[in-house]
């Protein structure tokens, strides 16, 4: 690492190690940092270059690639190249794992990441986001398999995001706390904000996607109408729904001000299990909630019990404070 990116990640090397984080999981985490600060620079240059719009292609999900996506995805993938610890990595817009060249023969971590969650976003200015999340594989000499990454998927030792708004947000958790670090953008240095996150037991907001309700189940349904009734209904307390159409920035409202995020199953054919996927979306943010104090869920099960049977595996989700979200899967456990 050279001594420009040692500053870049100072703070966040210093938080790191302050959790106990070995030296193997720290080198592995300070090039995916060093990624959001280029990708942060990349968002920035991408109005005035032209490149806010799609890509013309589609990545493995069939969705419609916008140009940033490939940038942003390329960044990442640069950054990791180099980092021995890491024998693969998992993204959004590749079908297959990706093998990391540089890695040591028996390098025990895998990274999966959604280079740009919410691109949708990008030709309105709205907030967009990098979510990532770290498993640990038990190597015996030999190439890492997609089974080996399904394996570990319950074995997964930090995950976190890079919010790109109005400010640069980091959150990140090795599993003792969540921390949030704001980018310095004169500096090019991340700085510690917050060190110890919680998500607030109760909340008076809502975040769902309330055009398809005519495709929810009824738990679902019956959830968000105690919410719509408000004062005059068993809640007694009125909601505000927010939905913003990139899931990390739903999330992060989470940690800000408390509340529930719901992307469920649609009874309509292609969406029996949700959109978002297991490995790069649901799991490290179902992390980052849980060891906030939150609770994470896909219907009546938890999020990181799940094994997952694809890379791209899509899971029903439902995140936030304690209480809202025990009120909706007791609806699905009756």
């Amino acid at each position: 690492m050279t001594k420009d990116k040692e500053n870049h990640t100072n703070d966040v090397a210093l938080w790191l190690n302050g959790q106990g984080v070995c030296s193997d999981l720290s080198a592995t985490l300070l090039p995916i940092v060093n990624a959001g600060i280029e990708i942060t620079d990349a968002v920035l240059a991408a109005s005035l270059e032209g490149k806010t719009g799609a890509a013309g292609s589609v990545n493995v999900q069939g969705e419609e690639q916008k140009e940033l996506d490939i940038i942003t995805n390329d960044i990442v993938l640069r950054h990791l190249e180099d980092c021995r610890q890491v024998c693969a990595s998992v993204s959004e817009e590749i079908d297959e794992l990706i093998p990391i060249t540089n890695a040591d023969k028996n390098a025990p971590y895998v990274v999966c990441f959604d280079p740009l969650d919410g691109s949708s976003n990008i030709e309105t200015n709205s907030i967009i986001g990098t979510i990532f999340s770290v498993l640990q594989l038990r190597r015996n000499n030999r190439p890492v398999t997609e089974a080996d990454i399904l394996g570990a998927a319950n074995n997964q030792v930090a995950a976190g995001y890079v919010l790109y708004g109005p400010t640069t947000s980091l959150i990140l958790t090795t599993g003792k706390s969540v921390a949030m670090f704001v980018l310095d953008c004169k500096t090019k240095h991340f700085v510690l904000v917050q060190s110890d996150m919680k998500i607030l037991p109760e909340t008076a907001e809502f975040s769902i996607n309330s055009a398809y309700t005519r495709f929810w189940e009824p738990e679902i349904f019956a959830y968000v109408d105690l919410c719509i009734k408000g004062k005059s209904g068993p809640r007694q307390k009125d909601y505000t729904m927010r939905w913003s159409g990139a899931m990390i920035a739903d999330v992060h409202r989470l940690f800000i001000r408390g509340g529930i995020f719901i992307y469920p199953s649609l009874n309509k054919p292609g969406s029996e299990n949700g959109k978002l996927r297991f490995l790069y979306e649901a799991n490290p943010t179902a992390m980052l909630v849980e060891v906030a104090g939150g609770l994470a869920h896909m219907r009546a099960d938890t999020i990181r019990a799940h094994q997952p049977t694809g890379l791209h595996q899509r899971v029903p989700v439902i995140l936030g404070s304690r209480n809202e979200v025990k009120i909706l899967i007791d609806l699905y456990r009756h």
